[in-house]
This record gives structure tokens, C-alpha cells and sequence, in this order.
């Protein structure tokens, strides 16, 4: 590990722990979750988190996405009986509802996620159709992430992505004090007769405050690191309606020092559902020019919600990308969202 990289980001190690008890405050959530990627392609957990809400603080929500490149997704979206909190050194270092749990090892460094019960049994395929449903089936995995990235903090690296946040509503689209790390990965994954360990990547977001997402008009998120230790990772919130700018903050990091403030200059925007990999290439500005990031989607889970509601949420895809850059490779994160209306399909 480069030990001239501050994976603490200048954050006290209190921010890593979760909350050990129920908030007066019903309106606010603790939260964590993962994105991992096997380095061979295979196999992609597009996102698993706990969401643990006041309001309803001994049953916290829970979500599980895994996509293999052949198609497969087994996926679960439930609330589970809340887990304490006590580590073995009595710190609240244990976020668990049912059978997901995510544990502080060690702050900033070393972190673990594990799960064992059932998902329900489907595909991409079955997913663009609006078929969420499938029999469900024993899955198991387990992750040991190490966190090798600074942190990127929301709205610490431009000042005009820190005024969106705390003056327009996109601040409790993201959900209040957040930030998120790239990390490298090892373990296994097994579902139903089939087992897999690997070797990977991922970014893991740890969250806590409110959250408001009615009337999000939708947003691109998507970052990796590389073998040499460079990464990069961006938000962007769709343009907005008014003509308005919308919130737009990354990162670029060179695989030592500090992370160099960047913003999207060309994004995948979610603008049509598609069956096979998706060109998802992305350009981003910094000081240290233009770095033109290439993409390809090689797993994808689909919620797209319904387009005759003027209520729906967004509707949202999180998958998998084999992501190039200057002629490395790393398979990497994607999460989009659009108003569900606002789709098209692709044959």
C-alpha cells in the first residue's frame, strides 16, 4: 500500500462507525453500500447497501444486485430484522439487516460484507420486460474491500457543486453527509450450486442524514481504479428542465497525493433500454486536461419503473463496465437514472 496516500481524506475515524441507536430525528438514515467487480468480467455485485431508517429503526431495508456477463441476475429487494451494532471492541462498527451485514474492520482501510439467504432468479432480459419476479434461490458472498483511494467527500472539491447541495433540493437527493472510495477487493460468490472466488475492484458510499428522492429528474454516477492505482469517479445530475445547471462534481486521482477535482464534460446519459453491452465512454475536465475514458457495459439490472405514473421514481439501471484508459483496463461502476417516461427501447 503507498503509504503517502491519506485514505482518511482528513476524516476522524468517528465517520466510519454507524449509528448505535435509534435517532430522535425520524427523517434520518445510516447507510452503506458496495459496488464490486471481479478483474475477469465474470461476475458483478451493481450495487448491495442497507438503508437503516429511524422511522422504522428495528427493520432496516436492504437491496442485493448480482449480474454474471452471460446475463444472469439474482436479485433482492426486502427489509430485514436490524443486526447490533457492537463489534467485538464494543464501537458500532456493524451496519446488518437480515442476511446482509457490513463491517469497520479497521477505519478507512478495511472493510467487510457479507450475505447469506435468498434472491429471486432472473435476467437482464426478464429485467428490460418489467419481470422482477423468479424463483428464489440460496446466494451467498462474501467481500473484503480495501480502500487504496482517498475519499471523495460531496461538495468538498468545487465550490460550486458545495452551493447546488446546500441551496436546491439535489442536496437530499444525495441523502445528506456523504462520501465514497475506491477500493480493491477479494472473495467469493455463490449461488445456488455454483461457486466463484475472485479478485476485483469496487467503490463502497457510506451516508448519513436525510433523504428525499420524489421528483429526481435523474442523474449519471460512475467511476474505477486501474491496476497502476489511478481512478476516477463523478456524479452528475441530469440537466435540468429551466435550463439551469445541475449538480456535476469528480474526481480524477493520479495513484498518489491527493484526489484532482474534475467535472463530466460528456456523460452515458440513461435515454434508452437496450439487450447487450452499451457504449458508456465518458469525458472528463480537470487540470490536468481532458482524459477520455472509454466504456462498455458488460452487466446490467434494470428497474424501470412505470412510465404512465406521474409519480414513479426514476427509473434506474446499475451494472457492470469494462472501462479503458490509455491502454489499462478495469472493470468499474455505472448507476443511471431517467424518468421513466422519458425511455426508449433498442432492439
Amino acid at each position: 500500500m503507498n503509504t503517502s496516500i491519506d485514505l482518511t481524506g482528513g476524516l476522524n475515524d468517528g465517520r466510519e462507525f454507524f449509528l448505535a441507536d435509534r435517532p430522535d430525528d425520524r427523517e434520518m438514515r445510516d447507510s452503506a453500500s458496495f459496488w464490486v467487480y471481479d478483474d475477469a468480467g465474470l461476475v458483478t455485485l451493481p450495487r448491495f447497501g442497507i438503508e437503516a431508517a429511524a422511522s422504522n429503526w428495528d427493520s432496516h431495508q436492504y437491496q442485493v444486485n448480482v449480474a454474471f456477463s452471460d446475463g444472469r441476475v439474482f436479485r433482492v429487494r426486502e427489509k430485514g430484522e436490524r443486526h447490533s451494532p457492537l463489534g467485538p471492541d464494543g464501537r458500532a462498527s456493524v451496519l446488518g439487516a437480515g442476511p446482509l451485514e457490513f463491517r469497520c474492520v479497521e477505519p478507512f482501510r478495511l472493510l467487510t460484507a457479507s450475505f447469506d439467504g435468498e434472491a429471486a432468479k432472473t435476467s437482464t432480459a426478464d429485467l428490460i420486460n418489467r419481470n422482477a419476479d423468479g424463483p428464489r434461490v440460496p446466494v451467498q458472498f462474501h467481500v473484503e474491500a480495501t480502500l487504496v483511494v482517498p475519499p471523495w467527500i460531496n461538495g468538498e472539491l468545487s465550490s460550486e457543486a458545495a452551493r447546488v447541495l446546500e441551496s436546491t433540493i439535489e442536496g437530499a437527493f444525495l441523502g445528506g453527509a456523504r462520501y465514497e472510495q475506491l477500493f480493491r477487493a477479494k472473495g467469493f460468490v455463490r449461488v445456488e450450486d455454483e461457486e466463484h472466488h475472485f479478485t476485483g475492484t469496487g467503490t463502497r458510499v457510506r451516508r448519513q442524514g436525510h433523504r428525499e428522492m420524489a421528483g429526481f429528474w435523474g442523474h449519471c454516477q460512475q467511476s474505477a481504479v486501474f491496476p497502476s492505482g489511478r481512478g476516477f469517479g463523478y456524479i452528475a445530475h441530469r440537466p435540468r428542465g429551466d435550463g439551469e445547471g445541475s449538480y456535476n462534481e469528480g474526481y480524477v486521482f493520479t495513484g498518489d497525493g491527493t484526489l484532482v477535482p474534475a467535472r463530466v464534460v460528456h456523460a452515458p446519459w440513461l435515454t434508452r433500454v437496450q439487450l447487450g453491452n452499451e457504449d458508456v465512454s465518458l469525458v472528463l475536465d480537470s487540470e490536468l486536461g481532458r482524459i477520455e475514458i472509454g466504456g462498455e457495459t458488460v452487466t446490467s439490472v434494470f428497474n424501470l419503473g412505470d412510465p404512465t405514473s406521474s409519480n414513479a421514481l426514476a427509473a434506474l439501471v446499475q451494472g457492470g463496465v469494462r472501462y479503458t484508459w490509455d491502454g489499462e483496463e478495469a472493470y468499474g461502476a455505472i448507476e443511471r437514472s431517467t424518468p421513466p417516461k422519458e425511455l426508449t427501447w433498442t432492439a
